[in-house]
């Protein structure tokens, strides 16, 4: 019998409206953004029902934001098919994704997940306002020939490959010109580019001292055992010990996302049944282009 698996979208996941039906209908949803403003200190349901856009999209509110919501949703599945969540085995998250699958998971709470979370936008906004960067998704080019595009756009700026998202799917980030450079390369070599809305280079050098700042504030919260594997975005690979969590949750702000290897991981320790829990439908087109075959149901008010 195989197993289910719980996947957590990041960045870029956010839209006016997310949540909204969910917090009318489940109280413990609705409870949640009503914690989540305490610990913040503004009001993240009026941002994430309302907007406006503008604000909403920006890395020190959204980052919360898509947090808060995707754990709405998951009270909505607990309440929806209490089995699903009872009966799931393994879990991971986007990036940003993956704070929200440790707290599902018991490692962290969610009032020191929503903190950290809070400190990790913040800090990843303002490394990303030193420097003018961004990100490029190249579509179909596969990992040889995307290390070849950076290679070639290095002499522009800063240029790493940032997401290994799906067969076909890789995201670079870096300086402007750089990413600039990376696009018209790529699509000599029969690519399509996707330039992504964010702030700036994640996962790459550029966001240091964030890695720092974020230290700090996982060094002021607990971490226990997460009571199923969480898949890391840095190895793809789950993690017990509560040092280690830590360790690359620091790392995986400067680091290449390894999501396509995540899931074929998740996959290799028997998942066959995946639900995508948050809002967009991003991780499952994702997990299509991975294995066509495995089923993957969204979960949210859209």
């Amino acid at each position: 019998m195989g197993t289910t698996a719980l996947l957590f979208p990041g960045q870029g996941a956010q839209h006016v409206g997310m949540g909204r039906d969910i917090a009318a209908k489940h109280p413990p949803a609705r409870e949640l953004y009503r914690r989540a403003g305490e610990i913040l200190g503004y009001n993240l349901a009026n941002l994430c029902f309302e907007g406006p856009a503008a604000e909403l999209d920006t890395t020190q509110v959204s980052q919360p934001a898509i947090f808060v919501t995707s754990l709405a949703a998951l009270e909505m599945l607990r309440a929806t098919k209490p089995e699903v969540v009872e009966s799931c085995g393994l879990a991971a998250g986007l990036s940003l994704g993956e704070y929200t699958a440790l707290v599902f998971s018991g490692a962290l709470s969610f009032e020191d997940g929503l903190r950290v979370v809070q400190r990790r936008g913040e800090a990843m906004q303002q490394a990303a306002d030193a420097t003018p960067s961004g990100m490029v998704s190249l579509l179909l080019l596969d990992r040889e020939k995307v290390e070849q595009v950076c290679s070639q756009a290095a002499s522009a700026g800063l240029i790493r490959i940032a997401n290994y998202l799906c067969p076909g799917n890789i995201v670079v980030s870096g300086e402007k010109a750089a990413c600039q450079r990376a696009a018209e390369i790529a699509e000599t070599m029969g690519g399509k580019t996707v330039a992504l809305a964010v702030a700036g280079a994640f996962h790459t050098s550029l966001m240091q001292p964030a890695d720092t700042r974020l230290a700090e504030a996982l060094g002021q919260v607990k971490i226990q055992p997460p009571r199923i594997p969480v898949y890391s975005n840095v190895d793809g690979k789950p993690h017990s010990d509560p040092g280690e969590i830590r360790e690359i949750l620091v790392r995986q702000v400067v680091s290449p996302v390894l999501w396509e290897d995540s899931v074929r991981n998740m996959l290799a320790a028997g998942a066959d049944r995946f639900y995508e829990v948050g809002p967009g439908k991003v991780l499952r087109g994702l997990l299509r282009r991975i294995d066509r075959k495995v089923e993957c149901e969204s979960v949210n008010d859209s």
